[in-house]
């Protein structure tokens, strides 16, 4: 029986982000007898413990090619955005692996002659991979470019029970305090909400300046909690089970969206929104209208997609059902991780201790052309 081949996962950083839990999740899910994880970031963090923890080691620090060198990975996969990245291309041609693999995050586009060594492009969603080929002109037919989700703890999210019957209705949003992951239809869509069910509770995790000052404004404070973020999977679950749905507004949209997903897996209905032209649009590839949730493009139609589902419980449990089971199918960490183990099996191994040769650049890519809506929305 051959060893198992060293996979060696690179991140920016290890804070409680989207990218990095993703990465966590994929090092700790991976079959130890075909493949031992380590993980290199160039900023240390929170995450740094819980890697630890799962026994997997940890390099922080600027010099990737020392990291390689200690570890001499068969496999390097890069956690990015996607964009032009010279000097951290440079590191990883030079480290000799016998493969590399990208999870393009953003799904951003390096035509850079270095962007060669990138054996596998991985995109977070099929949304990301149909508008990276309608803008770049790219050809994603092929094996090289691939769809992978990012993994769910499903399993964590499990026993979520959902609201107490009787207790008053709770609306809850979950996001970075970052004005950027914000939408003013996180808030506008709230008095209209009170008009129609006046006890409503909002709880809401990664509040901005802006959402308080907004709210005391109105005079809302008895409407609206503020809640500190949460640092795992257990407390998530927590605030989960004290909802009856989950309200998703961010104006630049999302490449995957990690906590719809999750929410999913708690078996709680989504209300989102569709973002113009060519912003992230992910969210409704996850959240199905009428299925796993309800889409709404309006503070007027948010508000009485929430009223519906609020006031309809039976409705509610049966989209909240129907998005668990896709989490379960789609997103379940076990589910992304066989396939990842399977795309690593296609790359070439490292053959005996030589060092793989910096692939040289081809010009793969068409030019660039119009990109069409229809096909970007599916």
């Amino acid at each position: 029986m051959s060893a198992p081949r060293t996979v060696l996962h690179v991140c920016g950083g290890l804070g409680l982000g989207g990218t990095e839990k993703a990465m966590q999740l994929l090092a700790a899910a991976l079959d130890p007898g075909r493949y031992r994880p380590v993980v290199h970031a160039f900023a240390d963090g929170p995450r740094r413990a819980q890697l630890t923890a799962l026994g997997i080691p940890v390099h922080v620090g600027p010099d990737l090619l020392r990291t390689a060198e200690r570890t001499t990975p068969d496999i390097i996969h890069l956690h990015r955005a996607g964009w032009p990245e010279p000097r951290l291309l440079r590191s990883v041609a030079l480290a000799g692996a016998a493969a590399v693999v990208e999870t393009n995050v953003f799904g951003r586009y390096d035509p850079s002659p270095r962007a060669a060594v990138i054996d596998r492009h991985l995109f977070v969603s099929a949304f990301c991979l149909r508008r990276y080929a309608a803008v770049h002109g790219v050809d994603v037919s092929g094996p090289r470019h691939r769809v992978l989700y990012n993994p769910v703890d499903t399993a964590a999210f499990a026993a979520c029970p959902g609201p107490t019957p009787g207790a008053p209705p709770v609306v809850g949003r979950v996001s970075r305090a970052d004005p950027g992951k914000w939408s003013a239809l996180a808030l506008e869509f709230l008095p209209r909400l009170l008009a129609r069910v006046p006890g409503v509770e909002y709880r809401i995790i990664g509040g901005t300046r802006q959402a308080r000052e907004w709210t005391a404004a109105r005079g809302l404070g008895a409407q609206v909690r503020f809640m500190e973020p949460v640092a795992d999977d257990a407390a998530l679950a927590e605030f989960f089970s004290g909802l009856g749905v989950l309200a998703h507004a961010n104006d630049t949209g999302e490449t995957f969206g990690m906590v719809i997903a999750e929410a999913m897996a708690a078996g709680l209905p989504v209300v989102t929104h569709p973002c113009p032209g060519l912003r992230d649009n992910a969210q409704l590839e996850l959240v199905e209208h009428g299925v796993t949730g309800l889409v709404a493009a309006t503070p007027e139609a948010y508000a009485a997609a929430l009223v519906r589902l609020l006031t309809d419980p039976a409705l509610a449990r049966r989209m909240g059902q129907a998005g668990r089971a896709k989490a379960r199918a789609l997103f379940d960490t076990r589910v992304v991780a066989a396939r990842l183990m399977d795309i690593y099996d296609e790359l070439p191994a490292r053959a005996a201790g030589i060092p793989r040769r910096p692939q040289p650049f081809e010009n793969r890519h068409a030019q660039p052309r119009r990109p069409s809506l229809r096909a970007l929305h599916g």
